[in-house]
């Protein structure tokens, strides 16, 4: 094979097929984001989209830092974080003992399935007026419904990483003198911590739909109130601006969970990396 076949531009052909040439993995999902944007403002000052109802990227983006400069993003921010943690932490104090009870025990798992399996599909939003009802319309009827939500994704994953215990594992420990709190301390915990922690940002996704949910219906105090206050003065650049801070705050809350992740499994297989 020739040298200009084996060549293109001075550069040989096993340095292309290797990847010397192609983008770094992070710049993609930045360019992703950065063509959407282009998008997104290119529909709106053409007319393509109403610019009245979806206003331009840019005009949005403006406002957003505008609320946030100003102080007013706030404390709309910490409500929300805060109907968020209280659903999430409930949850996890529910679910994370409850799941490890059943996983750990057939017989429980069986006499509350049908409970489980009748519960957890339930829309929770189908709950707002009970809950409204019972608990009213601030802070607590937010965190039941964000906690109702979240509940179960971080339930059944406990369960589910317990109940797969490695059986093996669990003889060992046993011909090794372990007793039974041993063992679900020191192999069915660890064991199923991957599954826990699965569950835990699945939950913490929910959780904040939720309370960002009962506060647009409802009209809890918080980023979804304000979007429905915006929405209904026809400030329609503030209600996007909202929009992309709920999504912005999500995203840095899945974020935060997934570092977290990373540093309690150090030890899993998932998080082990292959020396190029």
């Amino acid at each position: 094979m020739s040298a200009e076949v084996r060549s293109t531009l001075g550069v040989p052909l096993n340095e292309l097929n290797s990847g010397g040439f192609q983008l770094p993995s992070w710049c993609w999902p930045l360019i992703t984001v950065a063509v959407v944007l282009c998008f997104w403002e290119f529909c709106s000052r053409f007319g393509i989209i109403s610019s009245r109802f979806i206003p331009p990227m840019s005009v949005t983006f403006a406002k957003l830092g505008e609320e946030a400069l100003s102080g007013s993003l706030w404390p709309l921010v910490g409500d929300t974080l805060r109907g968020w943690a209280l659903g999430l932490g409930i949850a996890m104090g529910i679910g994370i003992p409850t799941g490890v009870l059943l996983g750990s025990s057939p017989l429980a798992y069986r006499s509350v399935r049908v409970i489980i399996e009748f519960l957890r599909p339930m829309p929770s939003v189908a709950l707002i007026p009970l809950t409204v009802l019972v608990f009213g319309i601030g802070l607590k009827s937010e965190v039941f419904l964000a906690d109702f939500a979240s509940l179960w994704p971080v339930l059944v994953q406990t369960l589910y990483g317990v109940a797969d215990t490695d059986p093996v594992a669990v003889d060992t420990g046993r011909a090794f003198g372990l007793n039974g709190w041993e063992r679900l301390y020191k192999i069915k915990l660890p064991s199923a911590l991957p599954y826990i922690l699965t569950g835990v940002r699945i939950s913490s996704a929910v959780s904040l739909i939720l309370a960002v949910t009962a506060e647009l219906i409802i009209g809890s105090p918080g980023l979804g109130q304000a979007i429905e206050a915006a929405r209904q003065g026809s400030a329609y650049d503030a209600m996007y601006a909202l929009i992309l801070a709920t999504g912005i705050l999500g995203y840095l809350l899945n974020i935060g969970i997934m570092r977290m992740q990373c540093r309690l499994l150090h030890w899993h297989q998932s998080q082990r990396r292959i020396a190029p």
